[in-house]
């Protein structure tokens, strides 16, 4: 340093350098320790044993939805007979990362009451009593067993919540002429910009192994879409699910819940499930975006 005494300057410099060294080291360690454990980080599966799973499910009205191996791959649940607005088809929901598929009634319920068609809600791999561990990898695979066995020769219509977006937008993007409409409540666009918000501090591109570029894979759907974004979102900023709505090229409709949180942008009333069913009808795109 200009001034300082040589006999000064030497251990100056050599101090600096260890804690340079020191402060790296550490930081490395820290990428590292998230590296090896980012998968507990990214999924939160809740893991509740068969009987538990088999009550909750026969409160909720809902069966096993079992794979051609006859294994349970998630429940479903029939419309309501004699409904005078029956129509083909099956609604397939793809959940959000806390809990399992037996807990989502929330949105089975009000929309079997706006939509009433057959309600199946996939279970990933690592959740309720699912063998497996969760990955993106497994995700999808869990998603196109899935969706290679619902009803054959009916339209098919797709809702998800937060994580469940980056499947529904593989499913969307690859069976276009299939799914007849998408519902994303409290989306994103990639996984990997989520991340960089909750995280800044580390290198996510770097480290992430579990992408979901929900994004690009919608690039393959046209049919209608409709978003939901939580304005005081905590877990998925706002601003990934403004993006993934503007990127798509479809059909589609917007609505932005001002000051509700995340999980309170997800039990939506049935009069909302009305507007979601009345944009996935032939021709109904809505005049103007909320």
């Amino acid at each position: 340093m200009p001034g300082m005494p040589s006999t000064v300057a030497a251990p100056f410099r050599r101090w600096s350098w260890r804690i340079f060294r020191i402060a790296g080291l550490a930081y490395l360690g820290i990428c590292l320790l998230v590296a090896w454990n980012q998968r507990s980080l990214v999924f939160r599966p809740e893991q509740l044993s068969s009987p538990v799973l088999q009550r909750m499910a026969a409160d909720r009205g809902f069966l096993p939805w079992t794979n051609a191996a006859g294994l349970r791959i998630g429940w479903w649940r029939a419309a309501s007979i004699g409904s005078a607005t029956a129509r083909p088809g099956a609604v397939l929901i793809l959940h959000g990362n806390a809990g399992s598929a037996v807990g989502r009634e929330y949105l089975a319920d009000p929309l079997q009451q706006a939509f009433p068609l057959p309600v199946y809600i996939l279970e990933y791999p690592g959740y309720g009593d699912r063998p497996g561990s969760p990955s993106e990898h497994a995700f999808l695979s869990a998603a196109d067993e899935a969706f290679a066995t619902l009803p054959a020769r009916v339209p098919v219509y797709l809702v998800s919540e937060s994580l469940g977006t980056g499947a529904a937008a593989w499913l969307a993007g690859n069976h276009p002429d299939r799914v007849q409409g998408i519902c994303c409540l409290v989306p994103y666009d990639r996984l990997v910009r989520v991340a960089r918000h909750q995280m800044p501090w580390l290198p996510v591109e770097l480290l992430l192994l579990d992408r979901f570029p929900a994004e690009d894979w919608l690039r393959g759907f046209h049919g209608p879409a409709a978003f939901c974004v939580a304005g005081a979102d905590q877990v998925i900023p706002p601003q990934r699910g403004l993006h993934l709505h503007e990127a798509y090229a479809g059909p589609k409709r917007l609505w932005v819940l001002p000051g509700v949180d995340h999980n309170g942008a997800l039990a939506r009333p049935v009069a909302w499930w009305r507007e979601v069913v009345a944009l996935w009808a032939p021709g109904s795109i809505p005049s103007r975006t909320p």
